[in-house]
C-alpha cells in the first residue's frame, strides 16, 4: 500500500474544530501538508497508510485554531507600564504622543515587534492585526517570527516620526500597499486612519478611497470615549458613527475599533453597512473608557473580534485572558450570566476574529483545505482538571502559558514551549536596551 506523505500529523486529544457545526472530535487525526489541513479524521476514519516528517502527539491536550487578534499596537511593548493609570487624553497626548515622537523608529519597532510576536507566540495567537508607524518593519518581523499577519499602515493629520508632510498621506499608503502586496500568503497589507478626532474628513476619505480601490481594510478607532463623541459632535455636529457615514467610510472593508459609545441608532448603521468591530475590552477596563455594547451589535449580525489593543494600555498580548475578560465583563454589565457564553466568546477570538480581517476562508477553524495554523493547549494542569466543557475551561480557567505547541502556516514554531523562529533571550535584552533609553533618568524600573 502506497503511503500518503504528510509534512505534519497530529493525533489524540481533543480537537476543537471551529466549524459551523462547532464540533468536538476525541482522538482525532489531522494531516497537513504544503501549509493546508489535508484532512481531519476521527479514530473510526483512522488509517495506517500516513508518513509524516512530523508527528505530534496531542495526548492530555486541546487542539484549537490559533488565536486572532484584531487589534494592537505591537511596538508600543516598548512602553509597557509607561505612564500607566491615566485618563486616556491624558495619557495619549502627555506621556505616549511625546515619547514616540522622540523614541520611535525603524529599528525600535522591529525590536518590539519581534519580541511582541514571541509573547504572542507564547500565548497561542497566530494572527495578528497591527497599526502603528514604520509598519514595514512589523511587516519584516512578521516574517522572521512565522507569525500571520495584517499590517496597517498608521495615518493622522500631524506630522509624524515616518512621515513628518501628513499632505504625503495618500502616496505613502498607496506605496505601503503596493509593497507588501503579494510578499507571502502570511502578510496582508491594510490602512489604518488613527481616528475621527486625529484624521480630518478629507483624510478618512483620501485613505478610504485608496483602501476601496487596492481592495484591502481600512480600520480606525471609533467611539472610544465619551471626550471623544462630544469633541466629534462640537466639530461636526454628529456622533463619530455618524460622521463616518456622512462621508462615506461604512462599508464591510471598515474595521471600526473599540465602539464603546454607541447607542442601538448607530449599532444600526454599523450593522447595514456591514462594518466589522475589534473589542478591546482589557484596554477598555485599563483606561476606564466603558464597556462596548458588544451582544448587542451580535444581536444585530455585527462581526465581532477580539483584540488587545497595545501593551501601553492592556498590558498584555494574552488572548486567554483576554477571553475570560469578554465574557466576564458582559455578564457583569448586563446582570446576566448566560451573555456571553463560552463558545460565543472562544468563536470571536477564532473564526470571528478572522472574519473581522477578511481571512475566515483561510483560518478561524480547522477543517481540510484551510491553512495549518493551529495550537495545542496542554490542559494536564491542576487548574484544568478536571474536565466538563473544553470550552468553559478554555474561557474561565485556562492561559496563555498553557498553550504548549504552535503551528502556523503547516511549520512547528513552537513545540514544549520552546520558539524555534525567534531568539527571545536576545529580543528581551535588546527591548530593554530600548527601554533604558526611553527611561532617560531612570525614573522606570528597568531590569
Amino acid at each position: 500500500m502506497t503511503q500518503e506523505k504528510l509534512d505534519i500529523l497530529i493525533h489524540s486529544g481533543a480537537l476543537i474544530t471551529m466549524s459551523e457545526n462547532m464540533d468536538v472530535i476525541e482522538d482525532p487525526f489531522i494531516g497537513i501538508r504544503d501549509g493546508r489541513i489535508l484532512f481531519v479524521r476521527n479514530p473510526e476514519q483512522a488509517s495506517a497508510s500516513w508518513s509524516a516528517e512530523t508527528t505530534i502527539d496531542a495526548t492530555g491536550q486541546v487542539i484549537m485554531p490559533g488565536l486572532v487578534n484584531t487589534h494592537t499596537h505591537l511596538p508600543m511593548i516598548c512602553f509597557r507600564g509607561y505612564a500607566d493609570d491615566l485618563p486616556l487624553m491624558e495619557w495619549l497626548n502627555e506621556h505616549i504622543f511625546p515619547a514616540e515622537a522622540k523614541f520611535v523608529n525603524p529599528e525600535m519597532v522591529y525590536q518590539g515587534s519581534l519580541l511582541a510576536m514571541a509573547e504572542m507566540i507564547l500565548s497561542g495567537t497566530t494572527t495578528f492585526c497591527d497599526a502603528y508607524f514604520f509598519e514595514d518593519r512589523v511587516a519584516r518581523a512578521a516574517l522572521d517570527s512565522g507569525m500571520r499577519a495584517v499590517v496597517s499602515q498608521g495615518f493622522l493629520d500631524f506630522p509624524t516620526v515616518d512621515n513628518p508632510e501628513p499632505a504625503r498621506n495618500p502616496d505613502i499608503a498607496e506605496s505601503f500597499v503596493k509593497t507588501w502586496r503579494g510578499v507571502s500568503d502570511r502578510i496582508t497589507p491594510a490602512l489604518f486612519c488613527h481616528s475621527p478626532y486625529t484624521c480630518s474628513p478629507e483624510t478618512l476619505k483620501k485613505i478610504k478611497n485608496i483602501a476601496r480601490r487596492e481592495d484591502v481594510l481600512y480600520l480606525t478607532h471609533l467611539s472610544e470615549t465619551i471626550a471623544e463623541v462630544e469633541e466629534i459632535k462640537n466639530r461636526y455636529g454628529k456622533t463619530p458613527v455618524h460622521h463616518l457615514e456622512a462621508i462615506d467610510v461604512l462599508d464591510e472593508g471598515t474595521v471600526s475599533v473599540h465602539c464603546v459609545w454607541i447607542h442601538n441608532s448607530e449599532v444600526e448603521i454599523l450593522a447595514r453597512h456591514g462594518v466589522k468591530v475589534s473589542h478591546t475590552p482589557e484596554s477598555n477596563m485599563k483606561l476606564a473608557t466603558g464597556t462596548a455594547p458588544v451582544p448587542e451589535m451580535l444581536r444585530h449580525g455585527i462581526t465581532v473580534g477580539l483584540g488587545t489593543d497595545g501593551c501601553a494600555s492592556n498590558n498584555d498580548l494574552d488572548l486567554f485572558l483576554e477571553m475570560g475578560t469578554a465574557a466576564k465583563i458582559h455578564k457583569l454589565e448586563s446582570l446576566d450570566p448566560t451573555t456571553m457564553d463560552a463558545r460565543t466568546t472562544v468563536r470571536m477570538a477564532t473564526l470571528g476574529s478572522a472574519r473581522v480581517l477578511g481571512l475566515d476562508d483561510r483560518i478561524g477553524s480547522i477543517e481540510p483545505g484551510k491553512r495549518a495554523d493551529i495550537v495545542l493547549v496542554d490542559f494536564r494542569k491542576p487548574h484544568l482538571t478536571p474536565v466538563y466543557d473544553y470550552y468553559s475551561h478554555i474561557v474561565y480557567a485556562a492561559s496563555g502559558s498553557d498553550v504548549s505547541t504552535v503551528v502556523i502556516d503547516g511549520k512547528v514554531v513552537m513545540r514544549d514551549r520552546m520558539i524555534m523562529t525567534i531568539d527571545v533571550a536576545d529580543a528581551m535584552k535588546k527591548v530593554r536596551e530600548i527601554a533604558g533609553r526611553i527611561a532617560g533618568a531612570g525614573n522606570i524600573r528597568n531590569v
